[in-house]
């Protein structure tokens, strides 16, 4: 396990530096620069620059105090800003190369300035983009739905993931915009927490400020899991969150049923896990599940909605691009799946940088109606 997180960590950092070196280059062709000094300070900034968040990630996940959590967001946000200058970097190049297939004369340095400048524009964008949640509200119509949840709302958040770049502001916001839509129960699927290192007692505390009348529900995600996950799950039960691991409750005659990451990312144990919990026998059903995995095993138990986070939509571009041909069109929404209506979210937070571009970090509010 050691050796293999070695490699992993040793290839992320290689790509790192292949970014920043792209940046310099890409930088130092278009506009020459005269100044020695300018020219090695840059190449020493960006050498410093590409490893900071490798060793501050590491790092964060053992320790938290206000220098570490400092570093790691400065971190995280240069590593969104660099996303976009290694895409204007590479569009720098493509666009001459076809310049001189087709004969045209461009000024260098005026393409390469317009283009970094137009990185950190869109990157400034995504910032400002990532801190506004919303609320997209749906309805959704379920058969055999019982007649005493038709009308009602539910609340639906994923993928807050609080931690060092978020914390307890954050997610007080997060609960004061639940308590303004008065949702009748709110479903949490997963990634409450980053992974980090945290107190998490203090940052579950402002989910108890939330008494929805049918209750609040969680089931871990990934990166609840990357460690002992019942640091989380106690903090969460402490602030009344209904914890579900691969168990089902009955909610005023509806069926939830909620299920752990490690059991979904395993297709028998998830089966096994929805057949002891008899899921969608008596009724329609609703699966809290973290990402939208195994969807043909969930419509063969009989599940009516399921309910995902984890892909983030993407995110970023071009992030989005490979998430979409990951989950294809269950990478976000409402789609349905044979019988089985699912629907992802994009997610109310953010996982490294906190950026969003192409996609909205968003709360649900769902309105069940009969189908």
């Amino acid at each position: 396990m050691r050796s293999r997180f070695a490699v992993f960590v040793a290839i992320v950092q290689l790509i790192l530096f292949f970014g920043h070196f792209s940046i310099y280059e890409t930088w130092r062709y278009f506009s020459a620069p005269a100044d020695p000094a300018l020219t090695t300070f840059l190449r020493a900034l960006l050498l410093v620059l590409s490893v900071t968040f490798v060793p501050a990630s590491v790092l964060a996940f053992r320790y938290n105090n206000f220098l570490l959590r400092t570093l790691y967001t400065l971190a995280s946000t240069w590593l969104g800003l660099l996303n976009f200058l290694f895409l204007a970097s590479a569009l720098y190049w493509t666009t001459l190369a076809a310049a001189a297939v087709l004969r045209l004369h461009l000024s260098q340095p005026a393409l390469g300035y317009s283009l970094f400048a137009l990185a950190v524009l869109v990157s400034l964008y995504g910032f400002v983009n990532a801190a506004a949640t919303r609320v997209r509200r749906i309805h959704v119509a379920l058969p055999r739905l019982p007649k005493a949840w038709i009308g009602r709302t539910a609340a639906f958040v994923s993928d807050t993931h609080l931690g060092h770049v978020r914390g307890y502001a954050f997610i007080s916001r997060i609960v004061a915009m639940l308590r303004q839509l008065r949702p009748d129960i709110i479903f949490i699927a997963g990634d409450v927490f980053d992974g980090t290192k945290v107190e998490p007692n203090h940052l579950a505390a402002p989910w108890s400020n939330l008494t929805p009348p049918l209750g609040k529900f969680f089931v871990t995600g990934n990166h609840e899991e990357f460690s002992d996950s019942s640091q989380y799950v106690d903090a969460l039960r402490r602030s009344g969150v209904r914890v579900l691991l691969n168990e089902s409750v009955t909610v005023d005659s509806l069926q939830l049923v909620g299920v752990t990451y490690s059991t979904l990312a395993h297709p028998e144990s998830f089966r096994s896990s929805l057949q002891a919990a008899a899921a969608g026998s008596n009724g329609a059903s609703i699966l809290l599940a973290h990402a939208p995995h195994s969807l043909s095993i969930a419509e063969e138990m009989g599940v009516s909605l399921q309910l995902s986070g984890h892909t983030h939509r993407g995110q970023t571009f071009p992030f989005t691009w490979f998430t979409s041909r990951i989950f294809g069109k269950f990478t976000y929404g409402l789609h349905q799946h044979g019988a089985l209506r699912v629907y992802t979210s994009s997610g109310a937070g953010t996982w490294g940088p906190p950026m969003r571009v192409g996609t909205r970090p968003e709360i649900v509010l769902i309105r069940f109606e009969q189908s």
